[in-house]
């Protein structure tokens, strides 16, 4: 029984994550605009990292950050630089990512859902939901970090200047890699992060779809049919969005960091790089790539949910 909930959240994942894959690549490269070369080189002077606060009061104001591209100039230039094609690089990993990741933490929502569920009201209050998401989207995380870092890589590549390429051939390749280059420890770069947005996202999506569609289905609002599933998805995704966006553009920067031998790492870790991206860009720096995030996230919850809903029906007799 338990089994039945990994496999239909699995296909319902890879569906949507191949069909909105390009969405996603636009917004990694969203996500690393505006950062410097200290991320792919050395650090830059120690002048724009001043040690004590006192000295930070007479520097003068930093240049002004080059002009943000919106997300359908992103996608433009990368078709006219790499071809359509390009769009599509790192597909292989977000299938790995959606099997290993997903797949985990469907199925463990799902396992949880019916263990926690009230058998008199049919219902599960919202609180356990959100324990059942964070639960479930930290092991997933955990799980699906190598094909994560793979896939931020592959989706990267193509801003960089073509020397400094790391011209992956597949997510198999940039993990044979990245373990013989870099260490197996690499594999799990960003992992606190991956861990902490999965459980923001599993928790804020799954959680909100389950309230949103309830809540439909108890006002009578609309019949269980595509209106509803459509609906209470775009809720949750627009929800996960909001929740996950800082931590995402955080997890994308240290994921795709180059860290050179003999030299300091660009940022020591998720906190180092948070306030690294706020002095140098300002706050709404963890907010980059948010149209992007929600235009990804609406249609990817969507696709998931229906496909979902629609693998639940073929498969209920099983």
């Amino acid at each position: 029984m338990g089994l039945k909930g990994f496999v239909e959240g699995g296909i319902a994942s890879i569906v949507a994550g191949c069909s909105t894959h390009p969405l996603d690549l636009i917004k990694v490269r969203m996500q690393l605009q505006g950062e410097g070369p200290s991320a792919v080189q050395p650090l830059r002077p120690a002048m724009a990292f001043p040690t004590s606060a006192a000295h930070n009061i007479h520097l003068p104001p930093p240049p002004p950050p080059p002009p943000r591209v919106g997300p359908l100039s992103v996608g433009i230039r990368i078709i006219q630089q790499d071809g359509a094609a390009a769009l599509f690089s790192g597909v292989s990993a977000t299938v790995l990512r959606q099997t290993l990741y997903s797949t985990t933490r469907m199925g463990l929502y799902d396992i949880l859902k019916k263990k926690w569920t009230d058998p008199k009201t049919n219902n599960m209050p919202l609180t356990r939901k959100i324990v059942a998401g964070l639960i479930a989207g930290g092991i997933g995380a955990a799980v699906g970090n190598p094909a994560d870092v793979a896939m931020v890589r592959m989706q990267a590549d193509g801003r960089l200047p073509v020397a400094q390429r790391r011209n992956y051939k597949s997510v198999v390749d940039a993990i044979s890699q990245m373990t013989k280059n870099e260490g197996v420890t690499s594999l799990w770069r960003g992992s606190s992060l991956t861990v902490n947005r999965a459980m923001l996202v599993t928790a804020s999506q799954l959680a909100s779809y389950d309230q949103v569609k309830e809540m439909i289905l108890e006002k009578g609002l609309m019949k269980d049919g595509l209106g509803t599933h459509v609906t209470a998805s775009f809720a949750a995704g627009f929800v996960a969005a909001v929740a996950s966006n800082p931590v995402d553009v955080i997890k994308t920067r240290v994921m795709n960091m180059k860290v050179e031998a003999g030299k300091a790492p660009p940022y020591s870790g998720a906190l180092d790089c948070a306030m690294k991206t706020i002095n140098a860009e300002g706050p709404m720096a963890l907010y980059k790539g948010f149209i992007p995030t929600i235009s990804r996230q609406g249609p990817f919850t969507v696709v998931l949910f229906v496909t979902l809903e629609q693998v639940r029906k073929l498969l209920k007799d099983f």
